[in-house]
């Protein structure tokens, strides 16, 4: 029996944990916090998994929320140039529903379940210090603990993070009472661009107290949306929010302005500086420890790719692990396990920088298109399930010019 700790109790590592206790292994997770302090605590994210990601939470047998949160079937996208005026709107329907659950619930049930099938935690703060430690007496050792300080650990990777900053001002707020749009009353996302301000989505999801949905903004910095240095309580926020959406998104104000905070710790304010870090870190001579997700690729949210990124990572390094054998966890073999995750981040990576810069020439036209064409809205929507579509048609302007030729042909 195979020994392997994982520093991080989150999408990544407790998906990891759940598959290498049910393959044999002897696995320890470092958690931060119990589940009764992650229930009690503020919202973490703003969290929407595709078809795909939630396909290897079903097949790891972790799909406790199907039929309780909202099946959301489609994402509507409008363009509000200028300020307050639509200037284009399409909608596209997923292949496979999207959900999103909040992490206070989806985490603190995953560690109460591990615990119940026979994991081992151990509760506390982890630092370089405990994570050589662990290294040490174990096989293996994972970090699975997100963009904190263990992060530094993993050099930033330069040819491959182009930002060295924040590109965007985050603010969420979790929501009771946030009204849909009647032409299409199925659960569904919404995305907002107003090119001065940043995005504005509206997320049905299922929180502590039920359903809900989530209102989240990214904002451009020194733009209107970029407002929230003070970091104000829920019902601050909410009036802040909708005085932004009567100004700048009008038909969303219409949809929010009846809807009540969810809880005394709804909101969550940050920026994310997107960086690739490389994913072996040495924490003693000839000890090394493998990266996991967010802690060594992490995007801004604003194409939600974090949780689906975060559960290709532990389905790929399952398999790897389980692959290896008896053979040593060496870092050779840690710098190829990566390489499998990096194989789809890459286009995740890819995507979501472009979209957070000014859209070039040949996406505003795809853009325009996908409003009148059906069968373009439809790729581009369930291009966020599968980012590595995009190099095909959206991220290169060769291939969208071929596509849109395509497209035109009778």
């Amino acid at each position: 029996m195979r020994a392997i700790a994982i520093v991080g109790a989150g999408q990544a590592g407790l998906q990891l944990a759940h598959g290498l206790l049910a393959g044999g292994y002897d696995v320890t997770v470092v958690s931060d916090r119990t589940p009764e302090q992650i229930r009690a605590g503020r919202v973490m994210s703003t969290q929407i998994m595709f078809g795909p990601a939630l396909g290897l939470e079903r097949a790891a047998g972790l799909n406790a929320w199907d039929g309780k949160a909202p099946g959301i079937t489609a994402l509507q996208a409008t363009v509000w140039d200028p300020p307050g005026r639509p200037s284009l709107r399409f909608t596209g329907r997923f292949d496979e529903e999207a959900q999103s659950v909040d992490q206070r619930v989806k985490m603190a049930d995953w560690l109460d379940l591990y615990e119940a099938r026979g994991g081992r935690v151990e509760y506390g703060a982890a630092d370089g210090r405990r994570v050589a430690a662990l290294a040490a007496s174990h096989d293996l050792t994972l970090v699975a603990a997100g963009r904190g300080d263990l992060a530094r650990l993993f050099p930033r990777d330069r040819a491959r993070s182009p930002y060295d900053r924040p590109q965007r001002s985050l603010a969420c707020i979790y929501l009771h009472g946030v009204g849909h749009r009647p032409e299409y009353p199925a659960p569904h996302a919404r995305s907002n661009l107003t090119p001065e301000a940043g995005e504005m989505f509206v997320i049905p999801a299922l929180t502590t107290g039920g359903l809900c949905d989530i209102v989240f903004f990214e904002g451009v910095p020194g733009g209107p949306y970029d407002c929230w240095q003070d970091r104000p309580g829920p019902a601050a926020c909410l009036a802040r929010t909708l005085e932004l959406l009567r100004r700048y998104a009008p038909a969303e104000y219409e949809l929010c302005r009846g809807a009540e905070p969810t809880d005394a710790r709804c909101t969550l304010y940050g920026a994310v500086t997107p960086t690739v870090r490389r994913p072996v870190a040495e924490v003693s001579k000839g000890r090394y420890v493998l990266g996991m997700a967010d802690t060594v690729v992490v995007n801004d949210p604003v194409t939600g790719q974090g949780s689906n990124n975060a559960a290709r990572c532990a389905a790929r390094y399952l398999r790897a692990i389980k692959e290896r054998g008896t053979a040593p966890f060496d870092r050779a073999w840690m710098e190829r396990t990566f390489d499998t995750f990096w194989d789809h981040a890459q286009y995740a990576t890819e995507f979501t920088n472009t979209m957070l810069q000014p859209p070039p020439e040949h996406v505003q036209r795809l853009l325009a298109a996908a409003a009148r064409c059906p069968a373009i809205a439809h790729r581009f929507v369930n291009g966020y399930a599968d980012p590595a579509d995009f190099r095909h048609w959206l991220t290169d302007p060769e291939a969208a010019a071929a596509y849109l030729a395509e497209i035109r042909e009778p």
